[in-house]
């Protein structure tokens, strides 16, 4: 056993410790303070219990209803997007894949913006009609990106230019559809720079589905993954066909995004910033990697959403601002060692 190895228990255990007793304290943070105590006596009692001593009808119903599926709801998105992140740096072979980076969340969001805008879906309220649409968006800007950047045989600089190009190009269409729709300039203001303050039971039941049917085989194609990091020769040598392990991961990766995105908005950098820093403590075989980054990106979204929701009292920040100004530091540092590495 390596030091990866013994590092990765470790890691998990420490992890998903400081989620649950995190997510506990977020549940009882905001304008109507609920103590730990009460937070957790609400959610033993179940939420159909009637009346307790211990806590008052609205701290329920502010714990059920509001609170845990917006908690819960971060869990899921840290999660879909930290597994979209590491799928998409092998897959491009750039530890500076990020779904944000690359375009594929404007994807998903230009997709979304584009069927309202043409009336085919009820603005971004459907339940499956919205991850639809966001889908064939995202799916629509990887395909671009691979065609306009060569796929994964050219540069790294080439492919995250053409992911930054693309990202300028769909965010000046998201302008002009807000200009156009000012009506609803706030709301579609706050879904693009990302927000859990609709989530709900329903949508949070349709997200978790689709990224269980997203993720789940990704834990089957570790060994796959691990191949895409050697070079071409060395991945056909050992019989994998690595265009339709390609192919499958695209179409994978894009809908644990896509409809991450239909849902929350555009959240950058958590799937740039959490492989990068797992990788680190875990190395890089997927095997490792995958529920490290899991977990890691479940941790990291709630912490963003806890912190949105918090630092400004009554008010409310975008979460995708939050993570964007922990993570394009980092976007920075990388590149500038990339940048040395290639000289």
């Amino acid at each position: 056993m390596n030091g990866h190895t013994k590092r990765s228990l470790p890691f998990l255990v420490i992890s998903s410790i400081l989620l649950i007793i995190l997510a506990l304290v977020s549940l009882g943070l905001g304008p109507a303070q609920i103590s730990l105590n009460q937070t957790i006596s609400i959610l033993t009692d179940g939420p159909n219990h009637s009346e307790s001593p211990a806590y008052s009808m609205s701290q329920r119903n502010i714990i059920w209803n509001l609170r845990l599926p917006r908690v819960l709801t971060s869990i899921v998105a840290g999660m879909a997007l930290a597994l979209a992140g590491v799928v998409f740096q092998a897959l491009f072979h750039n530890p500076m894949a990020d779904p944000c980076v690359l375009g594929i969340s404007s994807g998903a969001a230009f997709g979304v913006a584009l069927a309202a805008f043409l009336g085919i879906i009820g603005g971004a309220t459907g339940t499956w009609s919205v991850p639809s649409v966001a889908f064939l968006g995202a799916i629509g800007a990887s395909i671009a990106i691979f065609i306009l950047s060569g796929g994964v045989h050219r540069s790294p600089v080439t492919l995250l230019l053409t992911g930054v190009a693309l990202n300028f190009l769909l965010s000046a269409l998201m302008t002009l559809f807000m200009f156009l729709n000012r009506s609803h300039l706030q709301s579609i203001m706050q879904w693009t720079l990302g927000s859990f303050s609709t989530a709900n039971w329903d949508k949070l039941l349709v997200m978790t589905i689709c990224v269980i049917i997203g993720s789940a085989p990704l834990f089957i194609m570790t060994r796959e993954l691990d191949i895409l990091l050697l070079d071409e020769p060395s991945g056909l040598s050992v019989g994998v066909p690595l265009k339709t392990i390609r192919i499958i991961l695209l179409l994978l990766s894009t809908l644990i995004t896509s409809v991450t995105v239909s849902f929350c908005g555009v959240i950058g950098f958590v799937g740039l910033m959490v492989p990068h820093i797992v990788r680190l403590i875990v190395g890089p075989r997927h095997k490792l990697l995958l529920p490290c980054s899991l977990v890691g990106g479940a941790l990291m979204m709630l912490v963003a959403d806890t912190i949105s929701r918090t630092v400004l009292g009554a008010s409310e920040l975008p979460v995708g601002v939050v993570t964007s100004i922990a993570g394009a530091p980092l976007f920075i540092i990388l590149l500038v060692n990339r940048a040395k590495e290639a000289r």
